[in-house]
């Protein structure tokens, strides 16, 4: 009965020792306590409205929920900046007497990332997404909502990869 009971301790005790590396998020662990998001200016031709504060935040929000960092608003050790580049709205499929049946949003942003711990890991590169809607509708209200949750998920769940979960 000894023998048991010391063999499940040592297996729990490994198990619980292991599972340490691990996490859900994907993030490899980062030398640093602090991250900082400056705000992200829109820059695109064509200009929607509060696009750049919704980016920022949601920038920030996943960060902060997929990591213990804490959020700063000066000298962070990891540093977010950056600028929305293009916002456009093109034509994808065609009808039979040459309309558009479906249209795409498409977002880029151009991120710079600087861990001051670590220089290998700074980049700057551009991210975008696109979002598909049928041509009869305006891309307004809910619509513009939706179509913003879609893109803004994608492009800050790549960087996030990009610059923590190194993938």
């Amino acid at each position: 009965m000894r023998y048991l009971i010391i063999a499940f301790t040592i297996t729990i005790s490994l198990l619980v020792n292991s599972c340490g590396v691990y996490n859900f998020t994907g993030a490899k662990p980062v030398d640093a306590k602090t991250f900082q998001v400056n705000y992200f200016q829109n820059n695109a031709e064509l200009i929607e409205p509060g696009i750049e504060r919704t980016f920022t935040l949601e920038l920030q929000d996943i960060i902060q929920n997929q990591t213990n960092l804490n959020l700063v608003s000066q000298s962070g050790e990891l540093l977010y900046e950056g600028e929305i580049v293009e916002y456009r709205i093109t034509p994808m499929t065609a009808t039979a007497d040459q309309r558009a049946a479906q249209n795409r949003l498409t977002i880029a942003v151009n991120v710079r990332f600087v861990n001051k711990n670590k220089e290998d890991d700074n980049f700057e590169k551009r991210f975008s997404f696109y979002y598909d809607f049928d041509a009869n509708q305006q891309l307004v209200g809910s619509q513009l909502s939706s179509a913003l949750d879609v893109i803004f998920e994608r492009i800050t769940q790549d960087v996030f990869n990009e610059s923590l979960a190194k993938w």
